[in-house]
């Protein structure tokens, strides 16, 4: 095992141990190692001896905050970037949820954007005490994607609106709670968990058997006592009208979570919303990332994405200069946009309608 590779492999017994080996950037997700775990998923499909995959990250800070955004933005800025980066990793998404063996992911930590998108999908999904789940795309101008719309349409009532509208990140509970995670084991149990998996336990619920064995009670959430605000201000048709709803509820948490609004991308909240209330619509995860793709082309070319990205990651001023600037100017043709069909010389993701079998690479799949 070559310990300077972003992406480790390690067969232990029965189990291929995959690690995100770059725990100076909190593991962030590089194209490379997005290639990496394709050929890694790849290679456990074909090999009879593997009977599951467990995923984790390096270090002890989090499995992964998400795609390398700061070099994603570098190359933006620059005019040299392709989204051929986004194209992959979300075809690696569709992957990790229709995998035929046993995939466990350990979400220790910290778990953002396309850290969800390599874990959430899993068929065996473990947070701990330590784990802060979240989806924090509005605060750089970007929209929920990874598949992350998906997950947060689906989660009870409105919490998955509330968490994609604000990038607020939750603990095990909550994340249980919303459908992003299955299970809760004590972070000082992983290492067991880890090694027990390799043994010959075969396949399907006997893996699953090994983890439920490790899982305890969660520590206590905070989002099952405020379901009644939460699904009474979020159900609402636009952001203005959550906005006013949440103003207007006197609710303390409420307010706190219209001040965090307004200190997000105008457009970006409008497309959140509406990225969600459409991937509720749709009916399957193929055709979510699909969407999803199409969004993210276009967020790709606003400036709220360089400049929300300079503003949170690079200058770290904390004041980025959105525009449009107010929710009163974001034009509704603006929104339709995002979601229309790319144009002349982009290439859709094409997951949707069924499964592919190339992919990764510049085709379509078929």
């Amino acid at each position: 095992m070559n310990d300077d590779l972003p992406v480790l492999l390690e067969k232990r017994g029965t189990c291929l141990h995959l690690t995100l080996n770059r725990p100076q950037a909190l593991n962030a997700l590089s194209h490379t190692m997005v290639r990496l775990l394709h050929e890694a998923l790849s290679h456990a499909e074909r090999d009879d001896s593997i009977a599951s995959v467990l995923l984790s990250g390096a270090g002890d800070r989090g499995l992964c905050a998400g795609g390398d955004i700061r070099a994603l933005h570098d190359a933006r800025a620059s005019g040299r970037a392709s989204l051929e980066f986004w194209r992959d990793e979300y075809r690696l998404n569709a992957r990790i949820a229709r995998f035929p063996k046993p995939y466990v992911a350990l979400m220790d930590g910290i778990v953002m954007g396309g850290g969800v998108g390599v874990s959430a999908h899993s068929g065996i999904r473990v947070v701990t005490e330590r784990s802060r789940v979240a989806m924090p795309e509005t605060a750089i101008g970007f929209v929920p994607d990874v598949g992350g719309t998906r997950l947060l349409a689906k989660a009870p009532g409105e919490l998955g609106t509330h968490l994609a509208l604000t990038g607020r990140s939750v603990g095990a509970a909550d994340a249980v709670l919303c459908g992003l995670a299955d299970l809760h084991v004590p972070a000082h149990l992983l290492p067991a968990l880890a090694e027990e998996l390799g043994e010959p336990t075969g396949r399907g619920a006997s893996v699953a058997d090994v983890v439920q064995r490790f899982a305890t009670e969660p520590p206590a959430g905070e989002l099952a006592s405020q379901r009644d605000w939460i699904d009474g201000c979020y159900a609402a048709d636009s952001v203005e009208e959550i906005l006013r709803r949440l103003r207007a509820s006197g609710v303390p948490a409420a307010e706190a979570a219209a001040d965090e609004l307004l200190s997000k991308s105008p457009l970006a909240l409008k497309v959140t919303l509406a990225a969600v209330r459409r991937a509720a619509r749709l009916d399957s995860l193929e055709a979510v990332l699909d969407q999803e793709f199409r969004v993210s082309s276009r967020a790709f070319e606003h400036p709220d994405f360089v400049e929300g990205v300079r503003a949170r990651i690079i200058d770290k001023d904390n004041a980025p200069q959105w525009k449009p600037g107010s929710l009163a100017e974001v034009d509704d043709q603006e929104v339709a946009r995002f979601f229309a069909p790319l144009g002349p010389g982009e290439q859709e993701l094409g997951l949707a309608p069924g499964p592919t079998d190339d992919l990764i690479g510049g085709g379509q799949g078929g």
